[in-house]
């Protein structure tokens, strides 16, 4: 029997009754019944998924996927730009906003520094540090909005500036005051970027205007969230031609499946979803961060599908014992290593998260 794994003998029983005799070769019957699923509020996924008309819309797709979907791809473009009152040269579309981003740090970083908030959204400073590019990180200010003047000062002349508004994970919004600051002190060749993966959960405005008059600005957006298509991929980035045009160079112009671009189409095309989620989402959110506060804790002023709350004790502990309560939460970030990251989940989920949080804390 040398060479047989466990799996392959398992498979041979039905065929060899004396296998079959083996204790751990017999059916799992008489194992114990699986417990309530996890509670994921660990990702910042929507807990609703794409909506309706997306889902139509992307089951549509699927027949269409012997085919590069580049129509659909730049119909994309066209309603987005035409509803953000940009030019179609302006905007692209990726397998995900985190691809553009990697791509921005690759493009316009390297010999020249990157400089980003903290604690913020990691993906930049780790693909910076893996190309060996200097990091120059910048805590949030008291209000927990991105230090502008600490960002430009920390280095005159850097590659990139990232910028995550609301921030992940805390949520929390930087005004729009300060990011046009930003833009008119930085160098002309720093690219600023400014992620607005949470922005349709704020009352905020947007940067995309903002990208007329400035040509170093790159502004990304997502399906991922609001929107619940985290697992379909689907990013954009919206700049002046020259800056999108580095990007490309470094994912080979690559593009969305055609079921992800029919379902962000038909996200767009819903006049009352972002609306409709922004509301739920903030109900939920501020329930809970409400409710929290009561008790004692302190949590961050968030305006995402996130927010953190201070445990005052190591966090990680936290995290694991949370988990042993069926409640998935986010990971630790090493400058708040007291603060948790709780993803909004729906009115149930975070009902499971409160009974937990109670539980484990007291």
């Amino acid at each position: 029997m040398e060479g047989l794994s466990r799996r392959r003998l398992v498979g041979l029983s039905a065929a060899l009754p004396l296998l079959g005799q083996l204790s751990w070769a017999a059916p799992a019957a008489a194992a114990a019944a699986p417990g309530p699923s996890p509670v994921r509020l660990n990702y910042n996924e929507s807990p609703f998924g794409p909506s309706a008309a997306a889902q139509a819309a992307m089951h549509q797709g699927v027949a269409g996927c012997g085919r590069y979907p580049y129509p659909l791809q730049y119909q994309l473009i066209e309603v987005f730009a035409r509803q953000q009152g940009v030019d179609e040269d302006q905007v692209q579309v990726f397998c995900g906003s985190k691809l553009a981003l990697q791509n921005a740090v690759h493009a316009f970083t390297g010999p020249r520094s990157l400089v980003v908030p903290e604690p913020s959204y990691e993906t930049p400073a780790q693909t910076a540090q893996a190309r060996g590019t200097k990091v120059h990180s910048v805590p949030l200010n008291a209000q927990q909005a991105h230090d502008v003047d600490a960002m430009l000062a920390i280095d005159p002349k850097p590659g990139l500036i990232y910028l995550c508004n609301p921030n992940n994970p805390t949520g929390s919004m930087t005004p729009t005051a300060d990011i046009e600051r930003l833009l008119r002190k930085a160098p002309a060749d720093s690219v600023v970027v400014v992620d607005e993966a949470y922005i349709h959960f704020s009352d905020a405005p947007s940067c995309i205007p903002l990208v007329k008059t400035h040509a170093n600005l790159l502004v990304l957006r997502t399906f991922s969230k609001l929107y619940g298509m985290a697992g379909a991929r689907v990013g954009l980035a919206v700049g002046q031609a020259p800056l999108l045009e580095a990007l490309e160079t470094f994912d080979g112009y690559n593009v969305a499946a055609e079921p992800s671009l029919r379902g962000a189409l038909a996200s767009l095309e819903d006049a009352s979803l972002v609306a409709r989620r922004k509301q739920g989402n903030q109900q939920r959110r501020d329930a809970t961060v409400t409710r929290l506060s009561r008790a004692g804790w302190r949590c961050t002023a968030s305006q995402a599908n996130c927010f953190m709350v201070d445990v005052r004790r190591p966090a990680e502990a936290i995290v694991a014992a949370l988990k042993g309560q069926q409640v998935l939460v986010g990971r630790v970030w090493p400058s708040w290593p007291t603060w948790i990251r709780v993803s909004v989940g729906d009115e149930a989920q975070m009902r499971r998260f409160e009974d937990a949080f109670f539980r484990v804390l007291g």
